[in-house]
């Protein structure tokens, strides 16, 4: 058999094992990571597989193509919301406190290990940040939901630190093995990796919002693959020039995420795909290149270290850099336990391998036992100390089918699932009674197992999976009507104009969107307006001011009032 036929044949039955022991591993609560790399330990020279695999070059190849994919996927899930909320606190941590969480478990691993203090502080450097692959699989994950703020800050930092631990692992390792004097040379380096990154990122994320909507393409499959081109181009250029590749793949999939682009949701399906693959992939490549019994040869150091990076360094450096961020103690005691390690430290710990340090292999091993050790204590724990701090959130169930549109074009309208939960405004009302606005209807409602198709007398149910039909705009309003509790959302209505029945009655807008209007409550739009107006004046684009409502008529048939314009002033 050529041996390439042999390579897709062990390839498609490790890939169908990773997938198959990814379940296992979700009713186990532990992270897919630990079950991927010990399907390559398994399956390599020390294992039962017997493939023998120490090319450390191709290794780094591989984890740093599929780290570009995931980080990727991370960005174009993360939404601006989630960004401003975050980005503060997780850059500081990505920041400073890979810095203090690098020096710490340096100095310790200088005096565990033996060895100088500046190879103490590479190895604490190459596990100095949190893998983005482990947080979002673990976050992700139905036991670990996490208040919205919270589970922000942990991505958005494991997205953006990387440049912060390559910077710090490049720069000594030039300390030590090219001679480079400590200094602005390597203050320089730093600043380069993340301002080249950043603005790579941007740059080409926009460029790829611009592409996606002019170019037309006629394959709906060539969008994810013209997508996906797009963030290795950011990697790859800012690679090129001395940028932060894994910072520019991350900011061009926020920037990709958070615009309208044609064939969304196929392109999010795409990449998901490609990021499992990419983790498959990665964390077996990884396994194949370890040897268990080096891996335990340093076993006893290798706990220690692993002890002093998750229960001394890494609290350190979260309590010293969060307190100006309003986080309360339980969600900094938190932050400091979901400190994952995974595969940007085990990557990382290659370097000085391919760069020829004495004591490499060592580095190597330790780094590889404390990730082990991380991510089985801190994966596995997460979803119980979030339940014992209070934080934990209940997993939003999913619904058994799903409603999309699938366009090679923009659209202005988007199919929107929504929950109805116990207190909710929609909860127990019928359809005809939900007051949506005129660019909104309910298209499908699923309870359990059932499709039940929509009508006026359709009354919701708490646990229905209503979809809807919406435009951008619309979809403001229609958050209100669905939003838990009975409460409006937190952010207020900006200055659209919302489409709406002139049938609808003034305590309707109370009622529904938490909107006050200074005017008999079962008043409708249409008399509030005529009370308002002279005969004269009822004519479309005629307007009135209702203390910080506007409402304008829209469109009229003969003489009645359909639609009226209601746009809450700032």
């Amino acid at each position: 058999m050529f041996r390439v036929d042999g390579l897709i044949l062990v390839g498609a039955v490790m890939v169908l094992f990773a997938v198959a022991s990814s379940k296992f591993s979700a009713r186990l609560g532990l992270p897919v990571l630990v079950v991927f790399i010990g399907l390559g330990m398994l399956a390599g020279s020390e294992g039962i597989g017997g493939i023998e695999f120490e090319n450390y070059p191709l290794a780094h190849g591989i984890g740093t193509i599929a780290l570009a994919l995931i980080l990727f996927d991370g960005g174009l899930r993360t939404s601006m919301a989630s960004l401003h909320a975050a980005w503060k606190p997780a850059l500081t941590l990505a920041t400073a406190g890979v810095l203090i969480t690098s020096v710490i478990t340096g100095l310790a691993a200088a005096w565990v290990l033996g060895i100088p203090l500046l190879e103490g502080v590479l190895l604490g450097s190459i596990v100095g940040s949190t893998d983005a692959a482990a947080v979002f699989s673990v976050l992700r994950s139905r036991g670990a939901r996490l208040p919205e703020r919270l589970a922000a800050t942990l991505e958005v930092e494991s997205g953006s630190n990387d440049p912060m631990a390559i910077f710090l692992t490049v720069g000594i390792l030039e300390i030590l093995v090219g001679g480079v004097e400590p200094g602005l040379p390597l203050l320089w380096l730093f600043l380069l990796q993340m301002s080249v990154g950043a603005v790579a990122g941007l740059v080409v994320g926009r460029l790829g919002v611009e592409a996606n909507s002019r170019i037309n393409l006629d394959a709906a499959g060539l969008y994810p693959v013209m997508m996906a081109a797009v963030g290795f181009l950011a990697f790859g250029i800012a690679a090129s020039v001395g940028g932060s590749g894994f910072l520019a793949v991350y900011i061009a999939g926020i920037v990709l995420g958070n615009h309208r682009i044609v064939f969304q949701r196929g392109i999010l399906l795409f990449t998901d795909g490609m990021a499992w693959l990419g983790q498959i992939v990665m964390f077996t490549v990884l396994g194949l290149l370890s040897f268990p019994s080096r891996i335990m040869a340093v076993a006893p150091a290798g706990l220690a270290l692993a002890a002093v990076l998750i229960l001394v360094a890494r609290p350190i450096a979260v309590f010293a850099t969060l307190p100006l961020f309003r986080f309360n103690l339980r969600e900094t005691i938190l932050i400091a336990w979901v400190g994952l390690r995974g595969a940007v430290p085990i990557i990382l710990a290659t370097y000085p391998l391919l760069a020829g340090l004495p004591d490499g292999r060592l580095l190597f091993n330790v780094v590889f036992f404390a990730v082990l050790v991380s991510a089985i204590t801190q994966g596995w724990t997460l979803p119980r100390v979030a339940a014992r701090l209070g934080l934990e959130r209940a997993a939003r169930p999913e619904p058994p089918v799903s409603l999309e549109i699938t366009s090679l074009r923009h659209v202005s309208g988007d199919i929107v699932d929504y929950l109805v939960v116990d207190g909710a405004r929609a909860a127990g009302r019928l359809v005809r009674e939900l007051s949506l606005p005129e660019d909104a209807v309910v298209a499908m409602i699923s309870r359990g197992s059932d499709i039940i198709p929509p009508r006026g007398s359709t009354r919701l149910q708490v646990g229905d999976h209503a979809f809807l039909v919406v435009s951008p705009d619309g979809r403001q309003l229609v958050d209100r009507v669905f939003a838990p509790g009975g409460q409006a959302v937190d952010e207020p209505l900006t200055a659209v104009e919302f489409p709406l029945s002139a049938r609808m009655r003034v305590a309707e807008l109370v009622e529904f969107y938490g909107i006050d209007v200074d005017a008999p409550p079962e008043c409708t739009l249409e008399e509030l307006l005529r009370s308002r107006l002279s005969p004269d004046e009822i004519a479309v684009d005629s307007a009135v001011d209702l203390g910080n409502v506007r409402l304008r008529i829209r469109q009229m048939s003969g003489e009645g009032v359909d639609v009226v314009g209601l746009q809450v002033l700032a």
